[in-house]
């Protein structure tokens, strides 16, 4: 399913109005049920669909069991429709809707530990290089002007990148791309395009991910987060500038 569809509008400038189409980011609802049974819903650009829902069952804990990524079905409909056998129990205790973000889902889980201070150095000019060629990599967000982006990189490379309406979904997908190929992200950066909240730092410590850096800025909260769970972090990465909030000790200058 395309993220994107194409509508008529109009253009109104300082000198004419006009006639054009333009291209709209597409808003699908997901519903996503266990063994048959709704358990939730939210909304999504649909692409990414597997790596989003296995990077937020994982990352929330909403599944206390087995279950397998490989036998999730997924329809695609006015709805996206997702069921996954499992064997466990849901629990949907504690669920919040995020701020900012369209239909946003987080829940209450406690952080785990701190980050491994090994994880990962890198130089200020090279964290400047790979971010760059991550907002280039931001296709949707340039022809529709309304999508959040997020990736993954090992500070030599960019491994995954996913776009969606919501940047809470965007950050799922990569990280649940990262689980299904088995790369791990106690010695990686996350990279995002929106603020840095309180749910994105404790996504990063739940993951164990050493470095998340933005071109927008950082909540309080998410900052006391960073510094408690040892977690670099860069917001305000625009040109040669940004603001380092936590654990400088990562980023060589």
């Amino acid at each position: 399913m395309k993220p994107y569809k194409q509508k008529k509008i109009i253009k109104i400038t300082e000198t004419h109005n006009s006639h054009a189409e333009d291209i709209i980011a597409e808003e699908k609802r997901l519903r996503l049920s266990v063994n048959g049974k709704e358990a939730l819903k939210l909304y999504c650009s649909p692409i990414m669909v597997r790596e989003l829902v296995v990077g937020f069952l994982m990352t929330e804990g909403i599944i206390h069991g087995h279950w397998c990524a490989e036998r999730m079905t997924i329809e695609y409909g006015e709805d996206i429709l997702v069921d996954i056998p499992a064997e466990g129990e849901v629990s949907l205790e504690g669920a919040t809707i995020t701020s900012g973000c369209v239909g946003g889902v987080t829940f209450d889980r406690k952080p785990e530990g701190k980050v491994s201070e090994n994880g990962i150095s890198i130089g200020i000019d090279k964290l400047r290089e790979v971010f760059h060629e991550f907002q280039k990599k931001s296709d949707l967000y340039n022809q529709t002007g309304c999508i959040h982006s997020a990736a993954v990189s090992d500070g030599e490379y960019i491994l995954t990148v996913a776009e969606d309406i919501g940047r809470h979904n965007a950050v799922d997908k990569v990280i649940g791309h990262c689980i299904l190929e088995n790369i791990p992200l106690d010695d990686k950066i996350l990279f995002v395009s929106g603020r840095l909240s309180s749910e994105m730092a404790s996504k990063c410590s739940r993951w164990a991910i050493p470095v998340v850096v933005s071109r927008a800025a950082a909540t309080a909260l998410s900052i006391d987060i960073a510094d408690k769970r040892g977690i670099t972090m860069v917001g305000f990465m625009r040109g040669k500038r940004c603001n380092i909030y936590t654990h400088p000790e990562r980023i060589v200058r």
